[in-house]
This record gives structure tokens, sequence and C-alpha cells, in this order.
């Protein structure tokens, strides 16, 4: 084989003009940041339409309650308290340590009943000095009548003379001045034993017990360690509604006006009232004027300082009115779907639609004979965009 020469001159190496040349080209980390940003509003663009289309719809909501004729007829209302017309502090007349409470908040008591009592072995002892000083002022009494029934025989016969039976008359009258004195000793000395018992003024209920037994009870409470009122004391068959009416409607009230009284302990029931007595003077501080509502009808739930609120009649009497409450709902609550009066109601945050059957209106309140419950809550003013089933949100 013939060997073949290669001219190894001929090979060279071509190199690439690389001055003034750009590197080739790749994405910038900018480039990335911008495209990342993007994507992300444009995410949060989506969710924010998306959250707009299927929102819940914001309602606001009004309460299924009962309320009576009465209640819905009133031309005016007010709020008071109850308060007892016949209400006492009971103190002790003396000053002295308790050592006798016989009642407690609660019980009753009848006028004259010893309620409390404070020491009295000093009282006594002095009340047993007089009534010994009086036995000795009468032992002399007998003495001086005959003293003096001697020296007037005497005087009839000329055997004493004027002097001496003046003498005698002045001890007879001295003696008699001493038996009146110290029976009136002995009268302050009961006095002042009977100050050391704590009686009741009136037939009532004991409200508050304010000392205790060892404490020391006193008229003005002269020391720091002592108590004026032993109990407080109030006759519950004078209970009546105190109530503060603005100036501006003061006129519209008369005395003898029916009016309706609601405890707010007791929402549901109804208690008759006329209006007894409109004070004669203004609070200038509030610009009212106490108006005194008394109770036709109570019972022992009623207590003395419970908030009421008072409703005045001015066009109907009470007594032509119903006794039972009734269930009322707001007018704006109720719509109509598919011809039939219906209401919303809630339950959580969904809305469920209640046929319903209305009775009189009672001004912008509305009775309602079936498909609601006092306490229910319903939508007001619904929108055609409420629909049974539907996600709702409360009106902030």
């Amino acid at each position: 084989m013939s060997e073949k020469r290669f001219d190894l001159s001929k090979l060279k190496i071509r190199h690439e003009q690389t001055s003034g040349a750009a590197p080739p080209s790749r994405p910038h980390f900018a480039y990335l940041m911008y495209i990342g940003g993007a994507i992300f509003l444009g995410l949060g663009v989506y969710f924010f339409i998306m959250n707009m289309i299927s929102s819940d719809e914001i309602i606001e909501v009004t309460s299924v309650s009962l309320i009576s004729p009465a209640q819905a007829s009133a031309s005016l209302t007010a709020s008071g308290y109850v308060v007892a017309q016949r209400k006492a502090s009971v103190a002790s007349k003396a000053t002295g340590r308790l050592v006798y409470l016989g009642y407690r908040e609660g019980d009753r008591v009848k006028k004259g009943e010893i309620i409390a009592r404070i020491e009295s072995a000093d009282v006594e002892a002095a009340l047993a000095q007089a009534k010994a000083d009086y036995d000795m002022a009468k032992a002399e009494s007998n003495d001086a009548e005959q003293s003096l029934s001697r020296a007037n025989k005497l005087l009839e016969r000329q055997l004493i003379s004027q002097a001496e039976m003046d003498a005698v008359k002045a001890r007879y009258d001295r003696v008699f001045a001493s038996i009146a004195s110290r029976a009136a000793a002995v009268k302050g000395a009961e006095v002042q034993l009977e100050n050391t018992l704590i009686r009741a003024p009136f037939d009532g209920t004991i409200l508050t017990k304010n000392a205790d037994i060892g404490e020391v009870v006193a008229p003005f409470a002269a020391g720091a360690s002592s108590r004026v009122a032993v109990v407080t004391i109030a006759d519950m068959l004078s209970l009546e509604v105190e109530a503060d009416v603005s100036e501006s409607n003061i006129e519209r009230i008369v005395i003898d006006q029916p009016c309706e009284i609601i405890l707010d302990a007791y929402p549901d029931k109804h208690y008759r009232g006329i209006v007894d007595k409109i004070v004669p003077t203004a609070d200038r501080a509030k610009a009212t004027v106490m108006t005194k509502i008394r109770f036709l009808q109570k019972d022992s739930r009623v207590l003395p300082e419970m908030s009421a609120k008072v409703h005045f009649i001015s066009k109907i009497s009470l007594d032509s009115l119903d006794i039972q409450p009734i269930l009322v709902v707001d007018s704006s609550a109720i719509t109509k779907r598919k011809n039939d009066l219906v209401v919303f109601l809630l339950k959580d945050r969904i809305v469920e639609e209640i046929p319903i059957t209305l009775g009189r209106n009672l001004g912008r309140m509305v009775e309602i004979k079936s498909g609601l419950s006092s306490g229910d809550r319903v939508v007001l003013k619904p929108s055609k965009n409420v629909q049974s089933g539907a996600s709702v949100k409360l009106k902030q």
C-alpha cells in the first residue's frame, strides 16, 4: 500500500472575532419578577371579582315581639322606677349596743312589733331607782295627811297658832309634790327603757338590714363605729311607679289617665295603672316633671326600685283593651312572593321563607296570626335578591 502523505501545515484553527460582539442573551432576574407580579395581580383581580359576584346579601333584621293593644295605642311612653310611697329607715332613739334583731330581709312585720333591742341594763336600773323613790314618797303621804288633819282640828280649838298650821300644810304640799315628781321620774325612766326597743312604725316588709348584733347604734351616728338605721321597712301596698315626663309632653297627661305598666324584669307581664299624681315642680337639670302612676293590679313580683316603662293611654280606656298581648312585627319585614305574604326568618346566617297570616294593623306594626313566634328574627325590608336558603350578612 502506498502511504498517503498528509500536509500538516494546512491544518489551521480558526479563531472567531470576539472583540465588539455581545454575549448570548438570557432572561434577566428582573423580567422574572415582573412576570410574577403580573400573575399575582391577575389572581387578585380574579378573586376580587369572584368575591363580588358571590358575596352574601347584606341585610338588617328586626325581632318579632309581644305587645298589648294598649302599648300600640299609647300616646306617650316614659321610663321610671317602682318606689314605695310609704318607706322608713327605722333607727333607735337611744344610743347603745344592739343585743337583739328578730327579723331579716323579706320578713313582714306588724305595726308596733319589736324589730330589735339595744342593751338596757343601765336604763332598767334607773327605772328601779325611780320606782323606789316614788314608793318612798308615797309612804310619807299618809303621815302628811294625818298631820294636816290633826292640825286642822287643833286650829279649830285654837290649840295651835296659824303659823304652826301653815308649817304642817307646807309639809303636806311638799310631800305630794315630791310624789308627783317621783311619778314623773318613773315615767321618764319607762320612756328611756322603751327607747331601747326598736318597733315597726307601720305594717310593712323589711327591705334591708343595716346593722348586726354587737354593733353600736345611735340616733345621729355620732361615731364612725355607730349605725343610724337598723332596718329599712316599706309598705308594699303603697308601691307606685315614678316616671320622668318631658316638660314638652306634660300637657298630654292628666290625673286618673289610664296607663299600662311593663316591668323590665317581666316584659311579658302587663299591669294596669292610672296617673295618681303630677308633682307640681320640674327638674331643671333634666327638664322633666315627675309623674306618679298607681297600680290598679299587681302581684308579689313587683318590688321596689324595679325599672319600668309606662304607656299613657289617651284615646282608649284600659277596660276596653285586651289583656292578652299579641304578636307583632314591623310591617316593612313583610313582602310578597308568588302572591303569598311571607317573611324571611334568619337562622344563623341562612334565611328561610316563612308564609304568615296577618291580623290588625297597629301603627307601623302588624299583628301576626300564624307563622312566627316571639323572639324570632326576620329580615327588614328584604330585597328581591333575598331567597330562601340564601346566605346573608348582617349590616354593621
